[in-house]
This record gives C-alpha cells, sequence and structure tokens, in this order.
C-alpha cells in the first residue's frame, strides 16, 4: 500500500465530510453565514472603538440572533451518518483515481505529452543539454519511458542528438 495513496484519501474523505457537515449546518445558507459574520464585525469594531459595554452586548447580541436564524445544530447531528458518507465516498473515489494514475505511469501507459513535458522541464534546468544517463537517473521516468519519449521527439524536431547528448530546439 502506498502511503501518499491512504494519506491523501483520508485528508479528501475527511475535508469532503467537515465540509458536508457545515453545509448541513449552516442549511445551506451561505447568506446567512456572512450576515453573522459582519454583524460579529460590527461588534468586534465597537468594542475596539470603546464603546460602552451596553452597545457591545447589544451588538453581540444581534450577531448571535443571525446566527441563530440559520443555523442547525441538531440537523446537522442527526446527519452525521449521511456526512460521513459522503466523505467516504470522496475518499473512495481519490483512492480509485489516485490508482489508476499510478496503474498508467507503472504499465508505461503514461500520456506521452506528460512524459515530453518531464523531458522539456528536466531540459530547461540543465541548461538545454542533457544525456539519456541523466534522464534517466534523475526524472521519474524510467530507461523505456526515456528512450521512448526522446526518440519521438528526435522524430518531431523537439530535440537535436549530440554526441552522447541531447540539446533542445
Amino acid at each position: 500500500m502506498n502511503p501518499a495513496r491512504l494519506l491523501l484519501s483520508t485528508i479528501a474523505g475527511v475535508a469532503a465530510a467537515l465540509i458536508a457537515f457545515s453545509a448541513v449546518y449552516v442549511r445551506g445558507d451561505l447568506g446567512g453565514v456572512f450576515r453573522f459574520l459582519h454583524e460579529r464585525g460590527v461588534a468586534k469594531r465597537l468594542a475596539a472603538a470603546g464603546a460602552t459595554p451596553e452597545q457591545v452586548t447589544a451588538a453581540k447580541a444581534r450577531a448571535l440572533a443571525a446566527a441563530q436564524t440559520f443555523a442547525d445544530p441538531a440537523l446537522a447531528s442527526r446527519l452525521i451518518p449521511l456526512e460521513l458518507l459522503v466523505g467516504l465516498l470522496v475518499a473512495a473515489l481519490v483512492w480509485w483515481l489516485f490508482g489508476q494514475r499510478v496503474a498508467r505511469a507503472e504499465s508505461g501507459q503514461e500520456r506521452p505529452d506528460v512524459q515530453e513535458r518531464m523531458v522539456m522541464r528536466f531540459a530547461h534546468r540543465h541548461g538545454g543539454h542533457f544525456t539519456l544517463r541523466d534522464l534517466m537517473e534523475r526524472s521519474p521516468l524510467s530507461s523505456e519511458q526515456a528512450r521512448e519519449v526522446t526518440a519521438r521527439m528526435l522524430e518531431r524536431g523537439q530535440l537535436r542528438r549530440e554526441g552522447e547528448g541531447y540539446t533542445l530546439l
């Protein structure tokens, strides 16, 4: 098992579950959230400006009243299984997509344009000149992939052979 795949899937699943919980908690009322944030900002600005305690208390009460118009913690708590299911589905999707990508890379079926971009970037980082040995050692391409992509790029005129190395055109 690939630890990066597990970690990425876990993070995506937990994040999706939290987002689902948040969306249900506010019943999808983003406008209400912004009203609450505005009222809370007013209360903070009043306190910072030196308003009387009664004015600050009234502003905080308005912020609380705004929050109570859209927040529904009971609904969010009742729907935790659904929110966790959403997180699980997202985690499974990320696991599957990551697995597809790894399988494609390991089987050598990587899209040719991706491999060519890797070679172009490698060549640019090395001043436009590189050897096949450098490419195989310092890039994620296997030796077979490196040979194939350099041959394709030579055929199309993107590279020029100079002794044992290649020059980017």
